[in-house]
């Protein structure tokens, strides 16, 4: 049987939209008109973060910069013995978004980052190599869970993701132990994302602009980073608060 080929090089704008239940609910019934599930269906996209120590490549894509990168070794639901997993480089630059990636299992994955080096030699081999020895000590930082459905048209270069339950979680970083997570937003929300080469054509800016539908620079890693810090700076508030007996009249034994 024929291998099933992977796209591994990928140039194109990448908008994203963050709506609530009512919004997704009318925008899914608009676009069916238009678009059609792909084979895959509903899938869980299971994606691991790679920083630095001090969250340098997340700290810089907050501050929302023309230019900006990742490092993420992504499947799509969990991993059982070999199966294989995408080891990624996603850049965006003013706007466009260059995707590089290569198909490994998970260790090998997870060795060519610990290693900096591969006995694969392709091009995008080369560019992982250089992408690790200019952020050293990378270390698994974070695990991005999403429900997600992608929409295609025919002969056409559109293409359209809808995250549902986004969840993240900073312990287990592996593609094999489970799909569990916090969640990243405090109510039920998605996100939509429209992904296509050239203008997005005027029925889906019709779509959007009816829905109330406004584009959103989000990015999931680094919602799930700022969450986290705040999670841990109110901990360590009350610890403090705990310490210098800011507690004792509040809670009576």
């Amino acid at each position: 049987m024929e291998k099933e080929k992977f796209i591994n090089v990928m140039k194109r704008y990448e908008l994203k939209y963050l709506v609530n239940k009512k919004q997704l609910d009318y925008f899914m019934n608009e676009i069916s008109s238009y678009m059609q599930v792909d084979k895959y269906g509903l899938t869980t996209i299971c994606s691991i973060y790679f920083d630095t120590p001090n969250y340098r490549l997340i700290n810089r894509s907050i501050e929302k910069p023309l230019y900006k990168e990742k490092l993420r070794l992504r499947s799509y639901g969990l991993l059982k013995d070999d199966s294989p997993c995408f080891l990624e480089i996603k850049r965006k630059l003013e706007g466009i978004v260059y995707k590089r990636r290569v198909r490994l299992s998970e260790q090998e994955g997870m060795n060519l980052i610990l290693n900096k080096e591969t006995s694969d030699k392709s091009q995008i081999s080369r560019e992982l190599e250089f992408f690790m020895r200019n952020y050293r000590n990378l270390e698994p930082k974070y695990m991005i869970i999403t429900e997600r459905v992608a929409y295609y048209m025919n002969n056409s270069d559109l293409r359209i993701t809808i995250d549902t339950n986004p969840r993240y979680r900073t312990n287990d970083l592996n593609l094999h132990t489970s799909t569990e997570g916090t969640p990243l937003f405090d109510e039920e929300m998605a996100i939509i994302e429209v992904k296509i080469q050239h203008s997005v054509p005027l029925w889906l800016v019709d779509i959007l602009t009816r829905g109330h539908i406004y584009q959103n620079s989000i990015s999931k890693v680094g919602t799930a980073h700022i969450k986290e810090q705040k999670r841990k700076s109110n901990l360590l508030e009350i610890q403090n608060l705990s310490t210098k007996g800011g507690y004792e009249h509040e809670f009576p034994i």
